[in-house]
């Protein structure tokens, strides 16, 4: 396990902290501004909350308690499966289940994944542990 303040937990946390200013900013001054303008961006203004927040959520909790290797894969797969599930809870507790919000967070699990690959490199074998 990395230790406590190691470059990649301060670089996953940096990470999540910025995605978490853009989610913000987004829903904030974004998304107001695609709808005032009639603006086709995609449907990225009204899924920015599952797709920067599911990054957010990633890589804050890389941050915080990543192990490093295959644990940390198998930590992004149940993150992004997670906030899935999340939205798909939305039904039975009266809300709407949006299509394009699980659409947004499978995709953004998976920027999630290659970005993490890029930033650390595959890992050659599960550690002991695991």
């Amino acid at each position: 396990m990395p230790p406590l303040w190691s470059r990649t937990r301060l670089i996953h946390l940096g990470i999540g902290i910025s995605a978490l200013g853009l989610t913000e900013a987004g829903r904030e001054w974004y998304r107001p501004w695609v709808k005032a303008n009639d603006i086709r961006d995609f449907y990225f203004a009204d899924t920015i909350g599952n797709s920067l927040g599911t990054v957010t959520a990633v890589f804050i909790i890389l941050g915080l308690v990543g192990k490093g290797g295959w644990s940390d894969l198998r930590l992004i797969a149940m993150v992004t499966l997670g906030v899935v599930g999340y939205e798909l809870a939305q039904g039975p507790m009266g809300g709407t289940i949006d299509p394009r919000d699980i659409l947004a967070t499978l995709l953004a699990g998976t920027l999630c994944l290659a970005l993490y690959v890029w930033l650390n490199g595959v890992p050659t074998r599960a550690h002991p542990e695991d």
